[in-house]
């Protein structure tokens, strides 16, 4: 990500527009705030996980724990 919240990681829950997707930290474990984000903003990673679209932050928390990527996002 760009800006004050450079060099955090945060998990794409959905795609809103061509250029624009919903992003999640989830804030209390990366700090990033859910939100409206531009995907030029973004720098991807090489990992993927499977979530439903808008899946809520205790959802995410859940998915990230049991990937075991869950040390990565915390801040």
């Amino acid at each position: 990500m760009q800006g004050r919240e450079s060099g955090k990681k945060c998990i794409v829950v959905d795609q809103i527009e061509k250029n624009f997707v919903l992003v999640t930290g989830p804030e209390k474990i990366s700090g990033v705030k859910r939100r409206r984000c531009n995907v030029a903003h973004l720098e991807p990673h090489e990992s993927k996980i499977k979530i439903r679209k808008r899946a809520e932050d205790e959802e995410v928390i859940k998915v990230l724990e049991e990937s075991g990527l869950l040390e990565e996002f915390i801040s």
